[in-house]
């Protein structure tokens, strides 16, 4: 499994430097379905992959509350304004989650944001896309986190304790996120002749930015087989791809919406709907920063940051005070 694992990733520390007699046991353990925890040994390799992997996932979630969060004031009724309001609330949690599962591994938050504010690391490429209308917040609820769901339900078995047990509680809030979001189109698609083109209008934004979620195809995806090989993935990248793909066809069709697939079909043999072909040049002029809102994400990230130091600064200091009394307690 570990040579597995250095074959796909030959950045990866050598095996000689690793104890073998550890080492056979962390692959006997992650074979047996056991849990890692992060007091365990495990390969440099897997705490590194561990690592930009669950930061990116909290990153996602911290960029994320963003396009939709400008849409809380200019949704169209209270209803709509407060369950916008608490999905956002939602991500942001989703994010500390993540953040602290990610502290597990050695590399604390302060660290990890950095990272994401010079630009080092990097978060989902779906959320630098604008919301341009209000279907948009309900095409990214149906579509987007609909994708993401169908990538984290494998996680929550995970071999990585921490990892495993924040995506539970994550995943039961995002699937009241994609309801959320389809019942606004549903809504939109059942109303007038407007509101039903602007939902179609939205899934033909979101559409294509949602099938590139779920990262390159398997044969160019540099992180994928790693990850599977430490049973920190389940299933490859096209395979999550197939299954989104399945169950949201037939959702499209329910709300009379058409998918800006023509080459769409479904394959009676193979019992899958067969997409077309993917612009994964779009995909990677959007990770490699050239995307339509990847600047004005960062820098709004950036300002909220340096806007939130006074808070940072006075848990500090609080913190600091607190213990100094411990300390003179104590004496």
């Amino acid at each position: 499994m570990y040579t597995q694992a250095l074959n796909a990733n030959p950045d990866a520390d050598a095996p000689q430097l690793e104890d073998a007699a550890l080492l056979a046991r962390f692959e006997a353990r992650v074979a047996d379905e056991a849990r890692i925890e992060p007091n365990d040994f495990m390969p440099a390799a897997y705490r590194r992959t561990l690592t930009r992997q669950i930061s990116q996932h909290a990153h996602s979630e911290i960029i994320g509350m963003q396009p939709e969060g400008n849409w809380i004031t200019r949704a169209p009724s209270l209803r709509r304004k407060a369950a916008l309001l608490a999905k956002v609330q939602d991500e942001c949690g989703h994010g500390l989650y993540l953040y602290a599962a990610a502290e597990t591994l050695g590399t604390s938050r302060e660290e990890l944001v950095d990272q994401l504010l010079s630009g080092k690391a990097k978060y989902s490429s779906i959320f630098n896309y604008p919301t341009q209308t209000w279907a948009d917040i309900g095409a990214i609820g149906w579509l987007v986190d609909g994708a993401a769901i169908m990538n984290q339900i494998p996680l929550c078995r995970c071999s990585y304790g921490p990892y495993a047990r924040a995506m539970i509680r994550v995943c039961k809030e995002e699937s009241f996120h994609q309801r959320q979001g389809y019942e606004i189109m549903l809504t939109l698609a059942r109303g007038s002749a407007e509101q039903k083109e602007m939902a179609q209008d939205a899934l033909n934004r979101w559409w294509w930015p949602s099938l590139m979620m779920f990262g390159p195809p398997d044969a160019a995806s540099a992180h994928s087989d790693t990850s599977m090989c430490w049973k920190i993935k389940r299933f490859s990248n096209d395979e999550l791809r197939q299954k989104f793909v399945d169950a949201t066809v037939p959702q499209a069709h329910f709300l009379g919406l058409t998918l800006p697939d023509p080459d769409l079909v479904f394959d009676e043999a193979a019992g899958h709907w067969r997409y077309g072909t993917i612009d994964w040049e779009e995909f990677k002029q959007v990770v490699a920063g050239n995307g339509p809102c990847n600047r004005d994400r960062l820098a709004t990230r950036r300002k909220a940051h340096e806007d939130g130091a006074w808070v940072r600064e006075a848990a500090r200091a609080f913190a600091e005070k607190r213990a100094a009394a411990k300390t003179a307690a104590a004496a």
